[in-house]
């Protein structure tokens, strides 16, 4: 249990940092969340980021919402 925690402070803090020093909006943020996801967490590979941004540019509304959802 404590292990999940740790993994999820982890994923926490990456994103905290991404949101606190990004501005611009989603498309600013893609090529931090690319190198801290897949790049130095190995979280997802580029190719799960990069269909995730073709699917989230390819429905209307902003990127940021459409990519998490």
């Amino acid at each position: 249990m404590k292990s999940s925690y740790k993994e999820l402070g982890k994923v926490f803090a990456a994103f905290f940092r991404i949101g606190a020093f990004t501005f611009g909006g989603g498309i600013a943020m893609i090529p931090l969340i690319q190198k801290e996801a897949a790049e130095k967490n190995k979280w997802v590979t580029d190719d799960d980021i990069l269909e995730v941004i073709a699917i989230a540019e390819s429905t209307p509304g902003p990127i940021a919402i459409n990519a998490a959802t």
